[in-house]
């Protein structure tokens, strides 16, 4: 199988490119340091799986790239491979295509089962985070519904366009980025802040930050 790893560390990459390397059935035939890298080789490559970060700093986070890929490209299984263990994050990104969520401290031979298994069309969920919630998403059931802000608030347009504003980025810049009208952004914006009853700049990037949805 082919796989492409996206990490904002290029110590991890070349890691996970050797352990993953060192399976008989499997390559890295790519690598990228954020989401937007990720789905230009994923584009360009066509691998099986996505070996993707949630959080890649300072560029496109894994939690919104995977949700473009996926669109874009069905058939390609994402599997998220993170710090963060919160239930919100999880549910978030099966919501958004991703077939299975591994935390980055577990054993090697629990990363290349969870590789195997995303793979087969199977979804995965590291054992340390399993519950009541994550049997139900493990078994394919309905998502949970409860999620926390702002995923419960805002749109799946507004949550790519949220970090990107928080980070700096001009309206024309984040036009451009995601392929929209400035006058598309502006009013996008207007609701973000409306939405989580934002006023500043300064406060939309301390909530962002204490969201997780950048970082610096």
């Amino acid at each position: 199988m082919k796989i492409v790893i996206a990490d904002d560390h290029a110590v991890v990459r070349t890691g996970f490119s050797m352990l993953i390397n060192y399976q008989p059935d499997m390559e890295v035939v790519g690598t990228a340091a954020d989401g937007r890298q990720a789905f230009e080789k994923v584009k360009e490559l066509g691998p099986d799986v996505l070996l993707m970060d949630l959080s890649m700093p300072p560029g496109e986070s894994g939690l919104f790239a995977a949700s473009r890929i996926h669109d874009a490209f069905p058939d390609i299984k994402i599997l998220i491979l993170t710090m963060y263990d919160d239930e919100e994050y999880i549910t978030h990104t099966f919501r958004s295509g991703a077939k299975g969520y591994i935390l980055k401290n577990s054993p090697d031979e629990e990363l290349i089962k969870a590789i195997r298994k995303v793979h087969d069309g199977e979804r995965y969920i590291d054992p340390v985070l399993m519950d009541e919630n994550m049997e139900k998403l493990l078994n394919d059931e309905e998502v949970p519904e409860k999620l926390g802000e702002p995923f419960s608030i805002l749109t799946k347009r507004e949550l790519e366009i949220l970090p990107l504003v928080a980070k700096g980025y001009g309206n024309k810049d984040i036009a451009e980025m995601l392929f929209v009208s400035v006058k598309t952004v502006e009013a996008h914006k207007a609701r973000i802040m409306e939405k989580l009853n934002l006023s500043t700049r300064p406060e939309l990037v301390e909530y962002a930050m204490k969201k997780k949805l950048i970082d610096f």
